[in-house]
C-alpha cells in the first residue's frame, strides 16, 4: 500500500510502551487494507514529492544507456554515434563548421569517446605539408542546445534503433507528451516563460 498522506496523530501505548501513529490518506485506500491488516509492515515515511516526468532528454539518456549497455560500448560512443547518424551540424554564420584532425585509428577513436564535442566524418582527406593525412570532421551541435523538432528526430533515430535491437520503448502519445515537456523546459531555460 502506497499513497500520499499526512501524519495527523501519535501517542504512546502506555501497556506496550509502543508508538501508535496515525495517518490521514488523500485516497480511498479501503480495498488496500485486507492485505496489510495484522501482517508485518516494512514501515517508510518520507515527505511527498511528486514524481518527475521524464522529459524527451532523460528518455533520449535512459534509451542510450539501454542501447550503449547491450551493444558493450561507453554511453559517450553510443551517443556519438547517435549524433553522427541522427544529430544536427553546427552551424556558424550561416555555415557548417568544419575540422581537420589526423586521419588515425586513435584520432577516431578518441573522436568517438569524447564528450567535450562532437564530430562527424567526411569523406574528405588532405595530406598537410608535413606528409601526415588529415580527415575532414563536420562539427556537430551538442544535443543539449537541440530545439523540439531537432530532439525528436534524434529520439526518432534512437528508439527505431532500439527497437531492432529488442529494446522497449515508449509509444508515441507518451514521447509526444515527453517532447512537450521538454519543450517547455527549453522555453523556462532560454527564459522564455515564466517560470
Amino acid at each position: 500500500m502506497e499513497g500520499k498522506g499526512t501524519l495527523k496523530g501519535v501517542a504512546l501505548d502506555w501497556s506496550t510502551g509502543k508508538f501508535r501513529l496515525t495517518f490521514e490518506m488523500e485516497q480511498d485506500v479501503s480495498g488496500q487494507l485486507d492485505a496489510v491488516k495484522d501482517k508485518p509492515l516494512r514501515i517508510i515515511a518520507k515527505q511527498w514529492k511528486e514524481k518527475r516526468s521524464l522529459d524527451a532528454n532523460a528518455y533520449y539518456w535512459v534509451l542510450l544507456s539501454k542501447l550503449a549497455e547491450l551493444m558493450k560500448i561507453s554511453k559517450p560512443r553510443a551517443h556519438n554515434i547517435m549524433l553522427r547518424r541522427y544529430g544536427q551540424p553546427l552551424i556558424i554564420d550561416g555555415a557548417r563548421a568544419y575540422i581537420r584532425i589526423p586521419d588515425t585509428e586513435k584520432a577516431e577513436e578518441m573522436a568517438l569517446e569524447a564528450s567535450e564535442f562532437h564530430i562527424r566524418p567526411t569523406s574528405e582527406v588532405v595530406t598537410g605539408n608535413t606528409g601526415v593525412d588529415y580527415r575532414t570532421y563536420v562539427m556537430l551541435l551538442g544535443s543539449s542546445q537541440y530545439d523540439t523538432a531537432q530532439m525528436s528526430h534524434l529520439i526518432d533515430g534512437l528508439v527505431s534503433e532500439c527497437r531492432e535491437a529488442g529494446i522497449e520503448t515508449a509509444t508515441p502519445d507518451e514521447l509526444r507528451h515527453m517532447l512537450e515537456l521538454y519543450e517547455q523546459n527549453m522555453r523556462r531555460r532560454d527564459g522564455k516563460e515564466a517560470v
